[in-house]
């Protein structure tokens, strides 16, 4: 298959992954474990760059966090297959309370930059171009504009970012935790990445304490209170990416799930 060009094909088996999208694959044979990520249309609507994604597995190799890349096509991305389970949503949140996924994420966040930062106005501009006309509003249309006026917070500290944490994406492997699924990760401000994290998965007050009293634990320099107002700024801008990205993942395969989780997202910004 000449769609896998760094893979000898003659004896691979392919297996979809992903829901059977067709836009990611595991490559099996002898030796070999490979999953393949395509480029494809709708991820990039979604702002997806797969050549993105292949730098900053490549930054994160030596840490053993995620997968290690093997090779970046015209438009397939090859990285290793991680031995392991994916979390559910109880183990998830046990993970979130013992400390460990929060030592995970603060080393996460002391890593270089990788050179692709994270434009959330331009996110929201392409976004905008995806989803359903009709569902939008004059109402609508004036929050957009606000949040292209608008300058994001100023960043606390400017780090490598996941951006899509949740229990589907962490696994449990021989090398402790690792994240999966990096194609939303890029640099920006680490209390960005909490604000996803603890919006994204609808943690309560405690549990976002107890998360960045761990944090705070494995990162120099900042505090719980801190942190708490940065993503107090940064709420409003991760419930508006939120919102923008369900309605394009609606738009593109009309799952009723999308817009039910859009629902109360546009409820209270009164859409």
């Amino acid at each position: 298959m000449q769609q896998f060009p760094a893979v000898k094909t003659a004896g691979c088996h392919f297996e979809p992954v992903a829901g059977l999208t067709g836009e990611s694959w595991r490559v099996t044979s002898d030796g070999l474990d490979l999953l393949a990520r395509l480029q494809s249309t709708d991820k990039a609507r979604l702002g997806v760059s797969r050549r993105r994604e292949f730098t900053l597995l490549q930054r994160m190799r030596s840490l053993r966090i995620a997968p290690v890349p093997y090779h970046m096509g015209r438009e397939w991305l090859l990285v290793e297959w991680l031995p392991g389970k994916v979390l559910n949503a109880e183990q998830f949140t046990a993970e979130a309370g013992n400390g460990e996924l929060a030592a995970l994420v603060a080393l996460l966040h002391r890593q270089r930059p990788s050179g692709y930062p994270l434009d959330l106005r331009q996110q929201f501009e392409r976004y905008w171009q995806a989803i359903d006309r009709r569902r939008l509003s004059p109402r609508w249309l004036h929050l957009q504009r606000d949040f292209l006026r608008q300058k994001p917070p100023v960043a606390l500290k400017v780090a490598p970012l996941h951006m899509d944490i949740h229990a589907g994406n962490l696994l449990c492997s021989p090398h402790g935790l690792q994240l999966i699924d990096w194609e939303y990760a890029a640099d920006g401000d680490i209390a960005l990445e909490l604000t996803a994290l603890f919006r994204g998965n609808r943690w309560s007050t405690p549990q976002q304490q107890a998360f960045l009293r761990n944090y705070c634990q494995n990162s120099a320099n900042i505090s719980p209170v801190t942190l708490q107002r940065q993503i107090a700024r940064w709420t409003p801008w991760v419930d508006y990416l939120m919102l923008l990205w369900f309605e394009v993942r609606w738009q593109q395969t009309k799952e009723a799930r999308y817009t039910e989780w859009a629902a109360p997202l546009r409820q209270t910004m009164f859409l």
